[in-house]
């Protein structure tokens, strides 16, 4: 089975299996800045197709930057270059050529990777979040992701061929809900557990937090399974900086511990929140939700 899809936003890489087969090839024999300016024409195109995606990120700018009609627009076509050279620099390591990571915040995630204890990382759709599994590495714990069970076939053949020979293993998410079983025996077993934190999908529980002065809704899930578990949890999100290098944001995400379980939960998601929302806030242009995060408003 597949993860059911967000009612607004699938999350599967878009194109063919043929056109990401050839965009890895042609990667091998062109130059990336190349390519960049080839995508720097199509992205109006591009923001045709994907009205809906388009009128998300423009209220995002309007409504929580507060960026006037005209500004709005120019920060939208910035947004959709950004996650056009994401998804190109994905694309470009398959074939490849290296970027260069900064870890800001590494001492957090190396205290936890040397106790005895499991842990989580928390992830969002922001920046490359890929680029830390080349990077964030372990050789005392298993690292398991929960990944995308509906990404297409290149996409997870290429992660796998990149994580060959390493201590990384994919979950795919899955609407029987068995990876359950594999997130808590990862963390049963002392290992490292990373999740996305920042999207509810279908039915799913959620908790309300404060986030950009709006109230939004937050999957509950990253945050029962963290206190459920009683395992310490880091956020991390990957900025891309240059065309070339990427920087690693690791913070941990804390609350009381004394607390009722509930309020545990709603404290740690509030947490994560407040870290999510202070990365967003220095790189509004690489925020890649693509629908009304904040309960439909408009403008």
């Amino acid at each position: 089975m597949q993860e059911p899809e967000h009612s607004e936003w699938s999350g599967r890489t878009d194109g063919t299996p043929f056109m990401q087969k050839a965009l890895i090839v042609l990667f091998k024999m062109v130059p990336l800045e190349v390519i960049y300016a080839i995508m720097a024409l199509v992205v109006p195109f591009y923001m045709l197709f994907n009205h809906r995606g388009y009128i998300a990120i423009y209220h995002f700018f309007r409504l929580r930057l507060d960026k006037k009609p005209l500004s709005a627009f120019w920060h939208v076509y910035r947004n959709h270059y950004a996650f056009g050279q994401v998804v190109l620099d994905r694309f470009a390591t398959y074939a490849g050529k290296h970027f260069k990571l900064t870890i800001d915040g590494n001492e957090h995630y190396q205290r936890l990777n040397e106790g005895e204890r499991g842990f989580m990382m928390l992830s969002s759709h922001v920046g490359n979040y890929e680029q830390a599994g080349y990077a964030l590495v372990s050789e005392r714990k298993q690292f398991y992701a929960l990944v995308y069970a509906g990404e297409s076939a290149t996409v997870m053949s290429e992660r796998c061929k990149q994580f060959v020979g390493s201590n990384i293993h994919m979950i795919p998410v899955q609407a029987d809900m068995t990876h359950l079983f594999c997130i808590n025996k990862a963390l049963d077993d002392g290992n490292i557990v990373s999740m996305p934190a920042d999207r509810c999908f279908g039915s799913a529980k959620s908790v309300e937090c404060q986030f950009f002065g709006t109230p939004a809704k937050f999957p509950l899930g990253p945050f029962a399974t963290a206190v459920q578990k009683d395992v310490p949890v880091l956020a991390v999100m990957v900025m891309k900086t240059s065309h070339r290098s990427y920087t690693a944001f690791v913070r941990p995400v804390k609350c009381d511990r004394t607390l009722p379980r509930k309020q545990q939960m709603a404290a740690l998601a509030q947490a994560f929140a407040n870290s999510l929302e202070s990365v967003v806030s220095r790189y509004p242009h690489q925020w890649y939700n693509y629908y009304e995060f904040w309960n439909g408003e408009r403008v």
